[in-house]
């Protein structure tokens, strides 16, 4: 069975959504999953929620009209658009394109609060965007989102010149008064690629040159992104800096399919050898690749081929064929690079030979859920062994997984990961909250539908 490039998973979710899927979130939707035998087909995917951010939040403050094709179709993304309207940023769908009406560097102060809903990136990078306006600004969230730290934003921000205050441990709701900053120098204690966007964002507003420096370096959207609407980002090392007073201009764009999202699919293929999948216009980013060598090196093939580059992102297509799977350990700067996909290579974590060990994730313990507990409940559920550690978790190889009813936990990886582990399960899977997909990939059920063989 093979599904058209362009036949699934192209619905694009409108703001007016995101209200309909926490309904349906709300709700407790389930999802039945059925075992399947093998996976054939060719995909394209929505584009990077990642780079979709940025490329909103940017498209917002720059001179012009800003087109963007394939922008993600995941409420997270919808969410941000929400978010700059709020500001005074019109946008509209044009066919195919999202086309921004960007407004400069200076937005109008919102009427009402700014709903983030469960999006961690919209809240922390538009963060740096609001540090620099002349206004006071309420940002807020769902619950899950009013659990997440924001501490790591306010500390760096406050130190420029924002006034930030919040509900309490330095969690959402949020109330931003910007002003004019002044640049600092920042070591951020923890690794995020948010962290640096968001500063990189308040940079732009500053007098004099905002340097970050990260002791493992993270994923480089938010610098690509800058430098394809004008701005100059300096990288020495460990080290990028950007000088305030740059001016943006609007850009056309194709953004490429959701590297994250791959993950899901390629776990899936190579759940069974002798699947054959090609995923087209997706993106290779070097700093997101690294998923790319590690399921190689556990023994699934991956060609990459068409490789070409797209406003600084690598953009190409890769041929999957399904092998048997070793197993693997991720620590250090692995964990961070994959910190997003972990819960998937997890989840199939039991099917491998040797199984997966993961260290220094600490980071997973405050997601949309806390992913170490979440995979360890559900993988138990399904009867396989599994060592729960405060930073990551250890899961013996060589495991037969049964069918069983499994949580979301209202996190979408949750979701996701464990829809791609009951392919291989005996018996039927059901799946509590499956909607919770929804946050980064609405047709994620139907398009993993499609390619499966059962």
């Amino acid at each position: 069975m093979v599904a058209a490039a362009s036949a699934v998973g192209e619905r694009k979710l409108t703001v007016s959504d995101i209200r309909y899927i926490e309904y349906r979130m709300q709700n407790n939707s389930t999802q039945v999953i059925r075992p399947a035998r093998s996976l054939q087909g060719a995909i394209r995917l929505p584009g990077d929620k990642s780079i979709s951010h940025r490329y909103a939040m940017l498209g917002a403050i720059a001179e012009g009209d800003t087109k963007i094709e394939n922008y993600s179709t995941g409420a997270d993304c919808a969410s941000t658009l929400n978010c700059v309207q709020g500001l005074g940023v019109a946008w509209e769908r044009d066919g195919g394109n999202l086309v921004i009406h960007g407004k400069g560097a200076r937005l109008r102060a919102p009427k009402a609060p700014l709903d983030c809903g469960n999006s961690g990136s919209t809240i922390r990078m538009l963060s740096g965007i609001l540090a620099g306006q002349d206004f006071t600004t309420e940002l807020f969230g769902d619950k899950s989102l009013s659990k997440r730290p924001m501490a790591r934003v306010i500390t760096p921000l406050e130190s420029m010149g924002a006034k930030i205050s919040s509900k309490g441990g330095g969690r959402p709701p949020l109330w931003i008064t910007g002003g004019k900053l002044k640049a600092i120098e920042y070591n951020m204690p923890v690794p995020s690629a948010q962290v640096k966007s968001c500063l990189l964002h308040a940079g732009l507003f500053a007098d004099g040159v905002t340097k970050i420096s990260e002791s493992i370096r993270t994923r480089d959207h938010g610098e690509v992104a800058l430098r394809a609407f004008g701005a100059e980002v300096k990288r020495d090392g460990t080290q990028v800096s950007i000088k305030g007073g740059q001016k943006l201009h609007a850009i056309e764009a194709v953004v490429p399919g959701d590297i994250s999202s791959s993950a899901f699919f390629l776990c899936a293929a190579a759940l069974f050898p002798g699947s054959q999948l090609t995923i087209t216009h997706l993106l290779m980013n070097p700093t997101r690749a690294r998923l790319f060598d590690v399921l190689i090196g556990m023994g699934l093939k991956i060609n990459l081929t068409q490789v070409e580059e797209h406003h600084g992102e690598r953009v190409g297509t890769a041929r999957v064929e399904g092998k048997s799977l070793i197993g693997t350990t991720l620590a250090g700067a692995d964990s961070a690079a994959l910190i997003d996909e972990i819960p998937v290579l997890a989840a199939i974590a039991p099917y491998t030979d040797q199984g997966i060990e993961i260290r220094d994730a600490r980071e997973l313990r405050v997601k949309e859920s806390d992913r170490i507990a979440s995979v360890v409940t559900n993988l138990r559920a399904m009867g396989a062994e599994v060592e729960e550690r405060e930073d990551g978790l250890k899961i013996r190889g060589k495991q037969k997984l049964r069918g069983a009813e499994l949580e979301s936990f209202h996190d979408h990886r949750i979701a996701m990961a464990f829809a791609i582990a009951a392919l291989r399960a005996k018996g039927e899977t059901t799946i509590r909250g499956a909607d919770a997909a929804a946050i980064s990939y609405p047709a994620f059920y139907d398009m993993l539908d499609a390619i499966v063989e059962r």
